[in-house]
């Protein structure tokens, strides 16, 4: 049975009583299987994890955005019961954010480029949700998914830079059997585009440079954010009928 804690006052009764190290995997929920796997993760590295479900409200800088995104709150809590997870921390808005944002994290280099280009305080949202987080949960590793790729390396910049006690471990990329990386907004997607879809990491890894990646992803209907090579990776976001998608592959010569 997963016991759900509402309050910070709540969890830090639970965690003082706690023996041994503590896994934790922040969420926006709408779980599934990559979720699903860094959950596994953590619970063969830790005798104790932690899943939060919080929509992040400061990372998204289009409200209509926010009001689309996935919500399934009872099937979360089905397959967090189902997979074992022995806790899960469910706050609101005013318990992560009883300063209404006023206090915040901006890191000034890495977080302007990619995805922080074209969607400006994303990161500020990100960073300053992650620190609240792992200051009220205290665990001992924090599990996140490679396929957001810059948020994994910011977050992890962010725990060393403030001297965190705390292990970010990246875990890979879970996919659909043709290539789609697994994500809560591919449930956004109509289903005569879901197919389609798969093109995007076709493009990425196929193509020998960014600018060919562009060309053939345009020419198939999608609206290119952008395509980057950086740090042995190819980078890219694309809109989809309505639908933004994340993705990164390793550049050939890094495989």
């Amino acid at each position: 049975m997963t016991t759900v804690v509402r309050s910070v006052s709540e969890w830090r009764a639970l965690r003082a009583a706690l023996d041994g190290a503590v896994g934790f995997v922040p969420t926006m929920g709408a779980l599934h299987e990559g979720h699903l796997s860094l959950i596994v993760r953590a619970q063969a590295e830790n005798p104790t994890t932690v899943v939060s479900i919080f929509l992040n409200p400061t990372q998204f800088n289009d409200p209509t955005d926010l009001a689309r995104y996935p919500r399934a709150d009872d099937r979360d809590l089905r397959l967090l019961e189902e997979a074992g997870v022995r806790y899960l921390f469910l706050p609101t808005r005013n318990v992560i954010y009883p300063d209404d944002f006023r206090y915040r994290v901006t890191e000034t280099e890495h977080s302007r480029r990619l995805c922080g280009t074209h969607r400006p305080g994303h990161f500020d949202g990100v960073l300053t949700v992650c620190l609240r987080l792992f200051n009220i949960i205290r665990p001992t590793r924090a599990y996140f998914g490679e396929k957001d790729y810059q948020q994994l390396q910011l977050v992890d910049g962010m725990t060393r830079a403030f001297f965190l006690d705390l292990e970010i471990v990246p875990c890979p990329t879970v996919r659909d059997p043709d290539g789609l990386a697994l994500s809560s907004r591919n449930r956004l997607l109509p289903a005569d585009a879901r197919p389609l879809a798969a093109e995007f990491v076709r493009a990425l890894r196929d193509n020998a440079d960014p600018a060919a990646a562009r060309d053939q992803l345009e020419r198939l209907g999608f609206d290119v954010e952008y395509i980057e090579d950086r740090e042995e990776r190819r980078f890219g976001a694309v809109v989809l009928r309505g639908v933004r998608l994340i993705d990164n592959v390793p550049l050939p010569q890094s495989r």
